[in-house]
């Protein structure tokens, strides 16, 4: 892949979005594999949402020594998820790749997706997926939403292990601004109208550590937002299932039996499906 024939008349090809609360500890590390990764085509635009420790000055040091780098502060803090949609406005790129400002991004991570997304022109987004010789490059939203309920989980992945199309995140409005769970809905959303993309894992190590939002929650407390986002989506979304479809899951997912629900999207004793 020759990086020169991908780039835009207007800016980067793909622009990383960073945003930032009280991440002195681990951004500079954060940032400075961004910026070096195999894919040289990128801005890294870093969104802090009203620190109280050093991290603005951590990231302005970065970019007083590096171009391809913008720090913007709001003025009052927005939290996880309106502050993800708001370093998505300050994107120049056809694509935005958002990486956690307490993670790390492999050096070959923005190339590989790259790859994989320049294959399926008409994908709104990419996500880490799961592949194997019976599964293609590039799913339907249909295809894509079946995947997911059958077990292999497509839109629980965060932010971090995704790419999408600028254009396409704009069309379906961004994110709601829905704390914990937003990825999930957005995924949903944009599923819904855009083929996926099937990204390779392991190019983001993802830190874990007490400090993160997604600490707050149990998951039979999370399997329970999870129903009320997809009864939420289901009556208000174009989704690509039919109502037999749609009632199945919220039943099985109401009960918290995965595993019922993927053998029965599966066909095993659920012939409608």
């Amino acid at each position: 892949m020759k990086e020169e024939v991908m780039s835009t008349e207007s800016g980067p090809m793909v622009s990383v979005l960073m945003t930032a609360y009280n991440r002195e500890q681990y951004i500079a590390e954060a940032m400075e594999a961004v910026l070096a990764s195999a894919y040289k085509n990128l801005e890294l635009i870093v969104v802090d949402d009203r620190s109280k420790d050093g991290t603005v000055a951590i990231a302005r040091h970065y970019e007083q020594t590096d171009q391809r780098v913008r720090v913007f502060v709001n003025e009052v803090n927005l939290g996880d998820y309106p502050n993800r949609n708001k370093a998505a406005s300050y994107a120049r790129g056809e694509y935005i790749k958002y990486v956690d400002s307490d993670d790390i991004m492999f050096p070959f991570c923005i190339k590989r997706m790259m790859e994989r997304m320049l294959q399926c022109p008409d994908a709104g987004y990419g996500l880490c997926a799961v592949m194997d010789d019976q599964t293609q490059l590039c799913t339907s939203p249909r295809e894509s939403y079946l995947e997911h309920f059958r077990g292999r989980g497509h839109f629980d992945r965060s932010p971090g292990g995704s790419i999408i199309k600028k254009e396409a995140f704009d069309a379906v409005g961004g994110f709601t601004g829905m704390r914990q769970l937003g990825d999930f809905e957005f995924w949903l959303k944009i599923g819904a109208y855009y083929p996926m993309v099937k990204l390779p894992f392991d190019v983001i190590w993802m830190r874990s550590h007490e400090g993160q939002e997604s600490k707050v929650n149990t998951e039979a407390e999370k399997n329970r937002m999870r129903v009320q986002v997809l009864k939420s989506v289901f009556s208000q979304e174009k989704v690509p299932l039919d109502e037999k479809e749609r009632s199945a899951i919220l039943r099985w997912m109401d009960t918290g039996i995965r595993a019922k629900l993927a053998r029965n999207l599966s066909g095993v004793s659920h012939p409608s499906i």
